[in-house]
């Protein structure tokens, strides 16, 4: 019987045209039909065909074989088409945001310079080792859902179910933030548009992104990061020559501010405060490993990626913000001064600025600004989609959010994201700044728990990895300080929701009231039920090491042949190529 393809049917002399060609077999092979631009738009949003193959060609496949022409996919259907740029400069710029150049204010105020830079240099030091942990977990398993899958699989699932849940939230709730914050930013220059209008706008904005799936949220952050370096960078720059007096008022600041009005305020409670908004700063950190699902090589560009978080809290953080507290005290009243908390008229980096005599470079300064508060709302639909995705993939949420379409696009999960950002409207109501504190409060402390899940998981992955027969020489790249770096990863996550909890009983300023400290606090407890009533409802298991599963989505690699060609490779490098990279 012959067989004919789906543009091929028998051939028939009343049917058959001129343009029809007839082969050997008595087939007429069609010519293929064009199909419009509006079809193709179309038809991409139909569910993406899920493949059983894919996981086993993706372990066949050889490392940097991706071509261009061709989109591989994971197992749910999710494009692995992010490159080494892609990931290189969310790991760089994607905590560059309102944390740092508006949030740093309050906590300058509250905590002065030295307890600036102390608590933003250990929360830098406990995000170095959670980021090589969850760099060395995204490796072997690049699953999509990284660190929410990984909280079931190594801890429990009642602790993933609860854990995913809250940064889920997060995420979903910084999407309206974000759209508000934007609509703030613009007020430095207008105040006759009322910032509904704003809203309407990014909204729009975010959606478009979203629709050209994840290489337009890739495409997006890699401009967006490299605009927040440099503005950073020149920010450095500029900071240095004010310092040592080269402003337009020729003023020698030197460390003035460090001596009067001093390095601390509110003695240890500053000290306390400002680990929380070090903590908002350095959020979407773990950004890193979400996206490593749909990274076309995970092995070499995770790797790279993570190492960049020293250097990302060395240059951009560390060195920013001492220089912000040699040119602004802490006294000052503008740090506060702002109508919201995400004010940029609240920057001290526009302070420094403005305060320098600089006219123009503060409004250039704010576009900055702007820049940032979209990159992490476009993070966060980003964010939020894949772990609803990876949720309902866990029958954890509800399985409406496993439509992925032809084009790797989370659709269900990214219109909950988008529709949650309608939530930014309430602003315009008198009532809507209370009601947004509650929203938040529900997942305030998620960056803590997020945090401190990943180590755990990373030290579980290491007993059972050894448990199980295996050596380190099979892992194709290890967390440096290994099981030590992530037991003190863990412990100072404890002990920031320590600290959080004395400043939510004991506030700086003012006394504790039960409003307040569930403002605070409220994530702590909703977690600890959310996880009990999973637990009961499900009787989930605590996981042990010899019975976890290290086989389900893990990467099969010829380390030692990997390793074996890299080192033949880097034989041949100059010796600047060589420093370079063991340090990027």
């Amino acid at each position: 019987m012959t067989q004919t393809s789906l543009n091929s049917r028998p051939y028939n002399q009343l049917t058959a045209s001129a343009d029809d060609i007839a082969d050997e077999n008595n087939t007429v092979i069609f010519p293929p039909q064009k199909i419009s631009l509006f079809h193709r738009m179309i038809d991409s949003f139909k569910r993406a065909p899920q493949s059983e193959h894919v996981s086993i060609e993706m372990n066949q496949r050889e490392e940097g074989a991706n071509s261009n022409n061709n989109v591989e996919e994971d197992e749910t259907g999710l494009h692995r088409t992010l490159k080494n740029r892609h990931l290189q400069m969310i790991a760089i710029g994607g905590a560059i945001g309102t944390g740092l150049f508006v949030g740093s204010g309050t906590a300058l105020a509250s905590g002065g310079p030295g307890a600036l830079v102390l608590d933003f240099v250990i929360i830098g030091f406990m995000l170095f080792n959670v980021c090589m942990a969850l760099g060395e977990l995204c490796v072997v398993f690049p699953v999509s859902g990284s660190f929410i899958v990984y909280g079931s699989r190594f801890l429990d699932p009642a602790w993933g179910f609860a854990m995913g849940w809250n940064y889920a939230l997060h995420r979903l709730i910084v999407v309206p933030l974000e759209l508000t914050v934007a609509g703030i930013v613009i007020n430095y220059w207008t105040t006759s548009i009322n910032v509904g209008v704003w809203i309407t706008i990014f909204l729009v904005f975010l959606l478009v992104i979203n629709l050209f799936g994840v290489r337009g949220y890739g495409e997006i952050e890699f401009f967006m990061s490299i605009i927040k370096v440099i503005a950073v960078l020149g920010f450095i720059i500029l900071g240095i020559v004010l310092v040592f007096g080269g402003g337009p008022n020729h003023q020698y600041i030197g460390g003035k501010y460090w001596n009067d009005p001093g390095s601390f305020a509110n003695g240890f409670k500053g000290v306390c405060s400002v680990f929380v908004t070090a903590a908002f700063a350095f959020g979407g950190t773990e950004m890193v490993g979400l996206v490593a699902a749909e990274t076309d090589n995970p092995r070499k560009t995770i790797p790279r990626a993570t190492k960049q978080v020293f250097w990302r809290i060395t240059i951009f953080y560390v060195v920013s913000l001492a220089l912000i507290g040699c040119l602004v005290p802490y006294t000052s009243p503008r740090l506060l001064s702002g109508s919201s908390s995400y004010d940029a008229s609240a920057s001290p980096f526009v302070i420094a600025i403005e305060d320098a005599g600089i006219k123009v470079l503060p409004s250039i300064f704010n576009a900055v600004i702007l820049c940032a508060v979209l990159s992490v709302g476009n993070s966060s639909v980003y964010g939020a989609s894949r772990t609803l995705c990876a949720l309902a993939e866990n029958n954890q949420a509800p399985k409406l959010f496993t439509y992925i379409d032809r084009k790797g696009r989370p659709l269900s999960a990214v219109a909950l994201s988008i529709i949650i950002g309608l939530i930014a409207y309430i602003n315009c109501a008198k009532v809507g700044t209370q009601v947004f504190q509650w929203l938040l409060a529900l997942s305030g402390l998620s960056s803590f728990f997020t945090w401190g899940s990943i180590c755990a998981c990373h030290i579980m992955f290491r007993l059972a990895w050894k448990a199980q027969g295996h050596t380190l020489d099979e892992l194709a790249f290890t967390a440096p300080f290994g099981i030590l770096g992530s037991c003190c990863g863990l412990l100072l996550n404890i002990l920031c929701l320590i600290a959080q909890f004395y400043i939510a009983v004991s506030p700086i300023h003012g006394s504790v009231s039960a409003q307040s400290f569930f403002e605070a606090y409220l994530a702590a407890p909703i977690l600890i039920i959310s996880y009990i009533i999973w637990k009961i409802w499900k009787k989930t298991p605590f996981m042990r090491p010899s019975t976890i599963d290290l086989q389900t989505g893990r990467r099969m690699l010829n380390v030692q042949q990997l390793i074996d060609e890299e080192k033949a490779e880097r034989r041949t490098w100059p010796i600047w190529k060589k420093v370079f990279y063991e340090c990027c």
